[in-house]
Order: C-alpha cells, then structure tokens, then sequence
C-alpha cells in the first residue's frame, strides 16, 4: 500500500457525524483522485420482532436508504468528484462493513462517524465504529468533530 488511497469507503446512517464523515471523506478522495463509495447497512438483527407487526418494514428502510444514498452521491459529484458509487447492504454493520464490503471493493480506507452511544451501550453491544477499527483490512478515520479536513 502507498501513501495514496484509490477507494475510500463511507459508511453513512443519516446521523451527524455519518455527515461530518461524508464531508471529509469527499475532501480526501479529491486529494487522493480516489473512487469514493458510500455505503449504507440496514441492521436486520431486529426485524424479527418488528416483522411480526409490519411486513414491509425492509423495504421502507431500503427505500430511505436510497434516498439518503442518492442524496449523498449528488452532493459528492457537484462537489467535483467523477468517481462515487453507493452501495445498500443488509446484516450486521459491524460485520459486513468491514469484512465484507471493505474486501468485496478492495477499498484502502474507511471513514466512519463516531457512535453517540452512551457507555452502557458500549459495553454491552460495543459500536460499529470500534469493530471497523477493529476488523477492518485497512486505515480506518473515525470523524469525531465536523471541523475541516486541512
């Protein structure tokens, strides 16, 4: 691996600082000249319980996903970048992110927002952004703040 990224990976889920991601990871993929995808997991983990009451609840939350996708896309490209893709996934975040959709791109950097989950939440499920750093076969950017990338 160089000192250059060529696929650069952002994992959004609509909440600020999934922004404050998007926003960087679009001002280091034109430093880069690199492929940006943006990709968004819907966590199926709790659809059983919701299932039993609303059987179209996966397609409600791919529908918003799009939107939130095709959104993300049309900011990166009138921000001057040719090369942005997206990708809509379902499963586990924490599992598919980065190891499966980091190897599937072979992307060399993924840029995530930090959790907003209390401590308690932490130590009994962990955060996403913890098993990316954890797991991931590549540099990972936690963005904690929405200040400019210099």
């Amino acid at each position: 691996m160089g000192l250059k990224y060529h696929t650069i990976l952002v994992a959004v889920d609509g909440s600020k600082e999934a922004d404050w991601a998007f926003k960087k990871g679009i001002e280091i993929a034109k430093r880069n000249s690199a492929t940006l995808i943006l990709v968004h997991v819907i966590d199926t983990r709790s659809f059983a319980l919701v299932e039993a009451y609303d059987t179209v609840i996966g397609e409600r939350a791919e529908k918003l996903a799009k939107d939130m996708l095709d959104n993300y896309q049309k900011l990166a490209v009138e921000a001057g970048l040719p090369k942005v893709h997206y990708e809509i996934d379902f499963g586990s975040p924490k599992v598919r992110i980065p190891r499966d959709l980091a190897k599937k791109h072979n992307v060399d950097l993924i840029i995530c927002g930090a959790t907003g989950m209390n401590m308690v939440e932490r130590i009994f499920i962990g955060s996403v952004s913890e098993h990316i750093t954890r797991y991931a076969p590549c540099d990972v950017l936690v963005v904690r703040t929405e200040k400019d990338v210099e």
